[in-house]
């Protein structure tokens, strides 16, 4: 009896007090100059960190030759430094638990008990991140919309004039402008969504309640190439986050995305913005769903620089105006048709609404969760976000029909992107998230000449990737390509890339109102789809025409965009030859052959066949 009294004491002090984990590292108070110092360090072998503080001679070694994490102190180098007269004080550094010291109270406005999609009945998890202590303190998120009331008791605390400007006006105050016929409401509840004060009295709460909010007065007017440029790039070292929730119109006929200068805009935004980190750009992926609309014909939702979210009901089904693409990356909640319960938040003269909906609310529920990841880790890059979206999004009770497993086990949907943005684990990840190596860029051109397209046109490619040298590409994040070709109706063509893993990514799906014969100018499609495969092997491109038989059209240009994580290094991959005869004029298919080349300074690396098969 005593034994087992002995045995239970033995596991409650062992669940009461962790483990210590031992590190490498050794910290010294020495008695020496800095050149016996470095003598000391190579005499046992450590290697020489430097000084711990600017004065003094305390300093820390790294001993290579022992393990990073162990459960033991390293005996025999504590006795080596015990024994040596130089050796003042050490000790080997151990890893040690440190905990935030905050509380977390579930908020008390009067209408948080109708914020479904923060209760932790619901997937979303926000008060998970709540209860780690994130709050989204000292981000800035920026609402590029309408404008804002600025005045609004529960958007006022927040409120954040330097990431506020009207770009209509020209002048600091982006103040909503009033008016009975069309109320310009869309940004104030935009910003709500994000930044509602906590436990103030008034209406609900934002997502990232204690993140400063700024609004950009820009769709109120004239919109212009540049204002919206100038509306990317506001304060670009002040705002971390561009909240967007807008785009060309969702008719299933459009096909538009930034000129020249908003696209400028983005890639300043990418490499200057946040010091170097890159400006956080939030985008809705689009309302269209009833116009059979994609969002790869949107320019902005499909743009590498910006992070498209799609919505999804409080049920997990598709709403009414969710249009698919392969460039969506997550989902977060919104509302659906008029049984569905939408997103409460604020609105103008300094009310309150519960009936904030479409992917107009998904996007700044998404930018309000990116801002507590930023609390978590101020140091994340714009393609770290990314990525931590990616990782964060689960399929969790999401119904639609479409979802696959792309070539690295995740599941992934053309409405949903990787699933349901987990605010508690993207907090977990992000703070313990370190940044991935620069992009790489390979670009590959398909062909050389102009071939006609009936019922279908399949290409297929095989990439190596660089295998084998020091520059070999391992994983991939976005995948672009952009076409150029004429058709007699634009609507009833599809477009489908599949990656040698076999995921499947439809570029363009039919759109029966497109009508358009123009077809595509050197248009860029996107996909997130084969995020981290491995691009090695053969990729297939296939352009068919779903609609009639009389259909015609010519396909002039083709390239592919691979966007990888890797070196920082530029790759170009060309096409520089074309061998084989042409295909018979009785023949109703047949192949080209081309041969490809990865060149970089310095090095050439030929890679594998291409093929073309064309088809009627």
């Amino acid at each position: 009896m005593r034994f087992i009294s002995c045995f239970l004491c033995m596991l409650y002090v062992s669940t009461m007090y962790a483990e210590v984990i031992y590190t490498n590292i050794w910290a010294l108070h020495l008695n020496c100059t800095p050149e016996q110092i470095n003598k000391i360090a190579k005499k046992h072998g450590f290697h020489n960190l430097g000084k711990i503080f600017p004065d003094g001679n305390y300093y820390h070694m790294e001993q290579r030759q022992v393990a990073k994490q162990s459960l033991q102190a390293h005996y025999l180098h504590n006795l080596i430094f015990k024994m040596d007269p130089k050796v003042l004080w050490f000790a080997q550094q151990s890893g040690r638990s440190r905990k935030r010291r905050h509380s977390f109270t579930v908020p008390t406005d009067p209408f948080f008990n109708q914020q479904w999609y923060l209760s932790e009945a619901f997937n979303q998890n926000v008060v998970a991140a709540w209860a780690r202590g994130y709050t989204g303190k000292g981000v800035v998120v920026s609402i590029l919309d309408d404008g804002l009331e600025t005045s609004h008791p529960d958007i006022a605390e927040n409120y954040d004039p330097q990431a506020s400007y009207d770009m209509n006006d020209n002048d600091p105050n982006p103040d909503t402008q009033y008016t009975l016929t069309r109320p310009k409401r869309h940004g104030t509840r935009c910003a709500g969504v994000v930044a509602a004060v906590a436990n103030n009295g008034v209406c609900g709460v934002g997502v990232a309640y204690q993140a400063k909010i700024g609004g950009v007065r820009m769709l109120d007017g004239q919109v212009t190439d540049l204002i919206e440029a100038m509306s990317l790039n506001l304060n670009q070292q002040h705002i971390d986050i561009y909240s967007s929730s807008w785009g060309p119109e969702d008719l299933g006929t459009n096909l538009e995305g930034p000129n020249t200068l908003a696209q400028e805009a983005f890639i300043r935004g990418i490499t200057n913005g946040r010091g170097g980190l890159g400006s956080i750009y939030v985008w809705a992926s689009g309302n269209g769903g009833a116009s059979f609309d994609n969002c790869n014909c949107d320019g902005y939702t499909n743009s590498i620089y910006t992070l498209s979210v799609g919505s999804t009901t409080e049920r997990g089904t598709l709403p009414f105006y969710s249009e698919p693409c392969s460039a969506i990356l997550t989902t977060t909640y919104s509302g659906g048709s008029f049984h569905h319960r939408s997103i409460v938040t604020t609105d103008l003269h300094q009310s309150c609404t519960s009936d904030h909906t479409g992917t107009s609310a998904s996007a700044p529920l998404a930018a309000g969760i990116i801002a507590l990841a930023l609390e978590a880790n101020p140091t994340l890059n714009w393609r770290d976000v990314q990525h931590l979206v990616v990782r964060a999004s689960r399929p969790v009770d999401l119904r639609t029909h479409d979802w696959r497993t792309n070539g690295v086990g995740r599941p992934v949907s053309h409405y949903y992107g990787y699933g349901l943005l987990d605010a508690g684990r993207l907090v977990e990840l992000a703070s313990k998230w370190k940044a991935v190596k620069p992009k790489r860029k390979c670009t590959i051109d398909l062909i050389t000449r102009a071939i006609e397209l009936r019922r279908k046109l399949t290409l297929r490619w095989n990439v190596t990737a660089c295998h084998g040298t020091r520059n070999w590409i391992r994983s991939l994040e976005h995948i672009q390509a952009r076409l150029t070709l004429t058709y007699s109706r634009r609507g009833d063509l599809s477009i489908t890339l599949i990656s040698p893993k076999k995921t499947i990514s439809n570029l363009l799906t039919t759109r029966p109102y497109d009508k358009m014969s123009t077809g595509f100018s050197d248009w860029t499609f996107m996909s997130t789809h084969c995020w981290d495969e491995d691009p090695c092997g053969y990729w297939v491109l296939r352009i068919e025409n779903k609609g009639d038989s009389t259909n015609r059209g010519t396909l002039t240009k083709t390239k592919m965009f691979q966007f990888e994580l890797g070196w920082a290094f530029y790759v170009l991959c060309s096409m520089f030859s074309i061998s084989g005869p042409p295909h018979p004029a009785s023949s109703p298919a047949g192949s080209y052959e081309t041969s490809l080349q990865c060149v970089w300074p310095g090095m050439v690396l030929n890679q594998r066949q291409l093929g073309i098969v064309v088809s009627d």
